[in-house]
């Protein structure tokens, strides 16, 4: 492990998936700690998102100054926590570093609003942003679909969905270490039982909270899609101590085959979420290059 993020390990709090209320009470404590970046170039508003059959979903809308591309971003939290305020510090740094519009969804926590939710929610933003490029003053072919862990998922699954219903165009995909297979057999996800902050039950539980009991489809879990043709080039970015980990690199590789460009990148010594340790050298690297690959995908 990384020797300044191992250094925290002994720090972390124990979180319990099982116990969703704690969580989410955990994760905001944590958030708030979290300090911010300089906000100066950044228009930020808050808007309510309708989404057909279920309520407006909340969307903190941050805008620097020129952009030209938007970013439909989709927090982590497992599925069962977080919002636009925990994700304020992230969606800020995001939206200074990537020169975008960065569309923070705060959408439908589980267990109780289970698949399909949030993914509802998700593509509930994407057709909105695209339907009003022009009040964002963003290019309608300049918007990409990102998130971070259970974010990610829902990012890879908005891009299949719109791929099959054939949604707004999605210019790129950028999945950081995204939860993408509830069937949980890869190496990582046997082998990770006790790495920090995640592991395999919590990753179990996660699943279980999203499900709600039902089967998986393609769209709650991606790794299950048979078919990766014609969906949008994507980066993926993985922990090296992290459960998902060998389930990203696989779906890489079959976009990979599937004829579909992608960017890998395994970050060393890391763990699930270590970025948020953001004085490591890794951690302010790995930051700064989500910013830097969304900025080159929205460019010319």
């Amino acid at each position: 492990m990384d020797p300044e993020l191992e250094a925290f390990v002994p720090l972390f709090p124990q979180a319990d998936f099982a116990d969703p209320a704690g969580v989410r009470s955990l994760f905001s404590e944590l958030a708030a700690a979290v300090p911010l970046p300089d906000v100066t170039g950044l228009d930020i508003e808050d808007v309510a998102v309708p989404v057909a059959g279920g309520p407006d979903v909340p969307v903190r809308v941050y805008r620097p100054h020129g952009a030209r591309g938007a970013v439909v971003w989709l927090h982590g939290g497992g599925h069962v926590t977080g919002d636009v305020d925990s994700e304020h510090p992230w969606a800020t740094r995001l939206a200074l570093t990537s020169g975008a519009v960065v569309l923070s969804v705060g959408y439908r926590l589980s267990p109780e609003n289970p698949f399909p939710a949030s993914l509802d929610d998700a593509c509930a933003v994407l057709s909105w942003a695209a339907a009003r490029a022009g009040r964002l003053g963003v290019d309608p072919a300049r918007i990409a679909v990102a998130g971070h862990s259970a974010g990610g998922g829902l990012a890879a699954g908005v891009a299949l969905r719109a791929r099959d219903e054939r949604g707004p165009a999605i210019r790129f995909q950028l999945l950081n270490q995204p939860q993408l297979d509830d069937r949980q057999e890869t190496w990582s996800q046997r082998h990770f039982t006790d790495t920090p902050w995640v592991d395999r039950d919590k990753v179990a539980a996660s699943w279980r909270h999203y499900l709600g009991g039902r089967p998986a489809t393609p769209y709650a879990a991606p790794a299950r899609a048979e078919d990766l043709t014609g969906l949008p080039p994507a980066y993926i970015a993985t922990a090296e101590l992290c459960p998902n980990r060998d389930e990203d690199i696989h779906y890489a590789l079959r976009l990979l085959q599937a004829g579909v460009s992608v960017e890998l990148h395994q970050w060393p010594g890391t763990f699930h979420g270590s970025q948020a340790i953001v004085t490591a050298d890794v951690s302010q690297r790995q930051n700064a290059e989500l910013g830097a690959v969304l900025r080159r995908a929205l460019a010319d």
